[in-house]
């Protein structure tokens, strides 16, 4: 068992020590993990990385109830879960009339000529996902574990319990899915 899983077992538990132990194992992943997933998001992003690590981790260790992680892994598509909630509530939150909805920031970049993102994407592939996951429970966490948690085709298949050819076939179905669903979401 390694540092971090034992530690995980602690805060299962109800130590309140070992969340204080888990920070500094896990800030350079989970601030890797922050940042790749505000890569993705349109320049000029108000959330910085720490901020949303830092805001990830009080979601996950944080609770009132006890949390269960099964391993490192879970540990991290866990981290990385609360972290596409948490950029979707923040896209909500953008995009909703308290906070100016109706107007458009316009700056000339020429990131935004060559990929566009706006909050309505975010909460588009949101959508698609949470359809995909009321179809096919096992297509979402894969697509979760892959994309968002960024992990290898091997990795999702070990921390799913599945092989690495089921996993291959559960992928190809998810990403025609979602495929499907963002340019029906689109038209």
């Amino acid at each position: 068992m390694n540092e971090v899983t034992r530690i995980l077992s602690a805060v299962e538990q109800g130590d309140p020590r070992a969340a204080e132990q888990l920070l500094p194992l896990v800030y350079e992943e989970l601030r890797k993990l922050a940042a790749q997933k505000l890569a993705h998001e349109k320049p000029g992003q108000t959330l910085e990385a720490t901020a949303l690590v830092h805001e990830a981790y009080l979601r996950l260790v944080g609770v009132d109830q006890a949390q269960h992680w099964n391993s490192r892994g879970h540990f991290f598509a866990a981290a990385a879960e609360a972290m596409r909630r948490i950029l979707v509530d923040y896209a909500r939150g953008k995009r909703s009339l308290k906070r100016g909805a109706g107007r458009r920031r316009r700056p000339f970049e020429e990131a935004n000529l060559i990929a566009p993102r706006t909050d309505d994407d975010i909460l588009a592939v949101h959508e698609a996902l949470e359809r995909l996951a009321d179809a096919d429970a096992e297509a979402a966490e894969l697509v979760k574990l892959r994309f968002f948690a960024g992990f290898t085709s091997e990795q999702a298949a070990e921390a799913m319990g599945v092989s690495a050819r089921t996993a291959d076939r559960i992928w190809r179905y998810a990403r025609a899915f979602l495929f499907k669903e963002l340019n029906d979401a689109h038209s």
